[in-house]
């Protein structure tokens, strides 16, 4: 038994008349009369019978029509609902974004993606980038971008979106106000606001700083960039952000200064689990990804 006879018995007992049910079926009228006979021997009981004026169900001819309904009306769902999935009008994205610059440098495409696909949802969860490789890793996020790339691992897939230097920030009275430019080495005395351990500058700072011999003075760690940049406003120290981020303050108490030499860069990457099955809107998002490097 499969989906195609149940649906010519449940369309002969719509009609009880062989002859325009195969008419609307669009098959000759043996073939039908065939499929409902084969149907009618692997249940082990008539379907239909002859009355006076046109064909009639029989008892057990009713009971399977019950049930023919609902696996027709399932399997209708079940097929639109395929379809709704493969044309992207259904579904969602977990998405990992770290609060530094992830959602500054993603809102215009992932504002592009709900035009284009206003039925997708995208849960956006904002964590470190250290979070976020284990979050996709584990499953319990679709993509994941993240601010320097992970070593290659043998699960994950990566693409660099983004290469952004990070620039020194400091308060627009601080000696260094007017610089052009400044050696990384000279921040060793520096109170420093640092990212939080969990995030993957913090890693790649401290290990410039220990290039250049010495360990910063971390007098705060956060993972906002906006109280980061309060606390450099509020005379507390120096931080680090990217130069995209930078280019968009709007305090006019703080100044920027590029480093001599890029040392630290900020480097955006999009990661997922290449050994996960990737759903048809997170594809989508991938390839849209790809074409949105800078």
């Amino acid at each position: 038994m499969d989906i195609r006879q149940i649906a010519c018995f449940a369309e002969v007992a719509r009609q009880l008349n062989v002859t325009r049910a195969a008419a609307t079926l669009h098959i000759s009228q043996p073939s039908l009369s065939k499929t409902i006979k084969n149907l009618e021997q692997e249940l082990g009981a008539p379907l239909f019978y002859r009355g006076a004026q046109q064909l009639e169900l029989t008892d057990a001819g009713e009971a399977f029509l019950v049930n023919a309904k609902v696996l027709l009306d399932a399997f209708d769902n079940l097929t639109a609902e395929l379809n709704d999935v493969i044309d992207l009008k259904k579904g969602e994205i977990k998405i990992g974004i770290p609060p530094i610059i992830g959602a500054a440098f993603f809102s215009t495409f992932i504002s592009r993606y709900k035009e284009n696909y206003p039925s997708i949802d995208l849960l956006l969860t904002e964590v470190g980038s250290n979070k976020i490789s284990q979050g996709v890793s584990e499953g319990d996020l679709d993509i994941g971008l993240v601010c320097n790339l992970p070593a290659q691992q043998e699960n994950l897939e990566i693409i660099q979106l983004l290469k952004d230097p990070l620039m020194l920030v400091v308060h627009k009275d601080h000696q260094w106000a007017g610089r052009s430019a400044i050696d990384f080495a000279e921040i060793k005395h520096e109170p420093l606001i640092l990212y939080r351990h969990d995030f993957s500058l913090h890693d790649k700072i401290m290990a410039v700083c220990a290039e250049h011999g010495f360990e910063p003075k971390v007098v705060c760690e956060s993972s906002q960039k906006d109280f980061m940049m309060e606390m450099v406003g509020a005379k507390l120290g120096v931080t680090l952000l990217p130069s995209r981020i930078c280019r968009q303050i709007e305090n006019d108490r703080l100044v920027s200064i590029p480093f001599t030499k890029p040392e630290v860069n900020l480097e955006l990457g999009m990661i997922w689990n290449k050994d996960k099955y990737l759903p048809y809107a997170v594809r989508e998002f991938i390839g849209m990804s790809e074409s949105h490097r800078v």
